[in-house]
């Protein structure tokens, strides 16, 4: 499958508006232009699926014109179905800002490894929602404006009718009507989805980026807006370092350690969880309270460090799995770490957690974790191992991997966390920022479709050192190290992870009520649907025909070929 996105090359005709030397037109949530495209934009109507009550649903609209605009502004008219309205707060039109990008190695599948400056084609691509009120547009680009609408879990069904507003300093007012159908059902809150997210954060980048002191209050601040995205996401899982450089610092921002370790003159262990509690308590008040996943055990350097209190400096023991020295560094803290736990009441949540280790390392990590306390839960995102999968509650493996049929079902019914995750061994699918972007909805529905408790993906906002210029780094492609962008920029790829999580928690709610009912055909036509989820139908059809399907079948229309 042919894996490059970005021109677009349309026959229909722009939308006509008020003035004829600008064009706003609606088009796909999924399309891609370059900056300079000047053909016309394919039209395209939005929301097409009805929406749940509950449900965030986006569109995508383009504005162009012959001159520059200035002061350009974007709104969203309340929402009118008769007498009921969706107030326009609950909407937004944001502009979709570019951002440079490499593309991706069509001489191989995977993408690991480092790319060196002019290896790779590089070039503008549409990722960041903006959050700046105006803007100027330049002659003859594309200016995307992503538009989302949260549907009021009190709505009254129906169908409602509104408008995207474009205004500036020196064009006439632009508007282009809208329809949403909202259905009878309702979307759970995000906290209360089934769907297991696990994006991990990266605290260290948002102080750097920001030049602002590591955990002070201006710090926490500036980390809310970003994390309040991935709550609203549905996120569960914390992710915190007990250890400096976990991996070896292989991001921008390395990632530093939440607990202190110090080495006591007299041989003795003393432990200072206070940064730790602090972005663990922060993150329960953002509203990622489900888990917390502790990273790790078996960091790739195997260099653990503390402070000797004798010289009050920071050193480094290095020791491999399952030697002595391994043992002793982390048997008391293991223990002490529980206490501390149980005393916030945080233990039954927290897991010990290592990334892509190892058998032999993981069976030493597991030993020294059960001597000194047999009840600590343990989680690995790497590969499936027969011979520990029941000694770890939470388990992730790369996508193009199954989980034995039986362990699926062991593990659901003991209440363990189930996962998948891509990362850059993955030309596609993925969420690279030259990934087409409805390939981030099809590893949802992957995630759904294989049984699996939902998805991971090791690195939400390790940011490069400009990400809101540059998303090009040393060592992988565009965007495999952040989804979001700093101060609360959310991106078309975030939004459709959130897209493809709601598609899934709608197909579970219904396959419940089609089971409950006996509604056999349904859930006949759901299973197919499903089916189609895998590897060999994405490369030759690319995300899109398999995500329709499911779509459609969630929306009630028709099959295709019945009446």
């Amino acid at each position: 499958m042919k894996h490059l996105i970005i021109l677009c090359i349309a026959a229909a005709a722009a939308l006509s508006c008020s003035d004829e030397k600008v064009s706003l037109v609606w088009g796909g949530s999924n399309d891609r232009y370059s900056m300079e495209y000047t053909g016309s934009i394919v039209e395209k109507t939005p929301f097409e699926y009805p929406a749940w009550k509950g449900e965030k649903v986006s569109a995508q609209a383009f504005l162009t014109s012959e001159t520059d605009l200035s002061g350009v502004k974007a709104g969203i008219s309340d929402l009118k179905n008769g007498s009921h309205r969706i107030p326009s707060e609950m909407a937004e039109a944001d502009f979709v800002e570019y951002v440079m990008a490499d593309v991706l190695d069509t001489t191989q599948y995977g993408q690991c490894g480092f790319r060196q400056p002019g290896q790779y084609d590089s070039l503008m691509l549409a990722d960041i929602i903006d959050i700046a009120d105006e803007k100027d547009v330049p002659k003859n680009t594309v200016q995307p404006i992503w538009v989302s609408v949260r549907i009021p879990a009190d709505a009254v069904p129906g169908k409602y009718s509104g408008k995207l507003t474009v205004s500036g300093d020196n064009f006439r007012k632009t508007v282009l009507p809208f329809e949403i159908t909202v259905d009878d059902h309702t979307l759970p809150a995000p906290a209360d989805w089934k769907f297991h997210l696990d994006l991990w954060q990266n605290p260290y980048s948002v102080a750097r980026y920001h030049g602002v002191e590591l955990w002070s209050e201006e710090h926490f601040d500036l980390m809310r807006p970003v994390m309040k995205i991935l709550a609203d996401a549905g996120q569960k899982s914390v992710t915190a370092t007990i250890l400096d450089k976990p991996w070896n610092g292989q991001t921008y921002d390395p990632f530093g350690s939440m607990v202190t370790k110090t080495r006591n003159t007299d041989g003795t262990w003393s432990y200072d969880y206070t940064i730790f509690d602090k972005w663990v308590e922060f993150m329960e008040e953002v509203g990622i309270d489900r888990q917390i996943n502790c990273y790790s055990l078996i960091p790739w350097s195997l260099k653990f460090d503390y402070i000797n209190a004798a010289t009050g400096k920071t050193e480094y023991i290095s020791a491999k799995p399952g030697t002595v020295a391994y043992k002793a560094y982390w048997s008391q803290f293991i223990s002490d770490f529980a206490n501390h736990l149980r005393d916030k009441g945080w233990f039954d949540k927290t897991m010990i957690a290592m990334d892509e280790r190892p058998l032999d390392a993981m069976k030493a990590a597991l030993d020294v974790i059960h001597s000194a306390v047999p009840d600590f839960k343990v989680s690995l995102a790497g590969s499936f191992h027969a011979e520990i999968e029941k000694d770890l509650y939470d388990l992730c493996i790369a996508f193009k991997e199954s989980y034995p049929e039986d362990v699926l079902e062991r593990r659901h019914r003991e209440g363990m966390v189930t996962t998948l995750y891509t990362c850059c061994a993955e030309a596609y699918p993925n969420m690279f920022i030259a990934s087409p972007p409805e390939e981030a909805v099809w590893l949802m529905w992957r995630a759904f479709a294989t049984d699996c408790d939902g998805y991971l993906r090791w690195a939400y906002n390790s940011w490069t050192e400009s990400p809101l210029e540059d998303a090009r780094f040393r060592q992988w492609p565009a965007g495999d190290c952040f989804l979001v962008y700093p101060e609360g920029r959310s991106s078309i790829r975030m939004e459709k992870i959130i897209e493809g999580i709601q598609d899934c928690e709608k197909s579970r709610i219904l396959y419940e009520e089609w089971a409950a009912s006996g509604n056999d055909d349904m859930i006949e036509r759901l299973e197919k649907a499903l089916a189609k989820f895998n590897f060999d139908e994405i490369t030759a059809h690319g995300a899109t025909p398999a995500i329709e399907e499911a779509k459609s079948v969630i929306a009630g229309f028709p099959e295709v070929g019945r009446e």
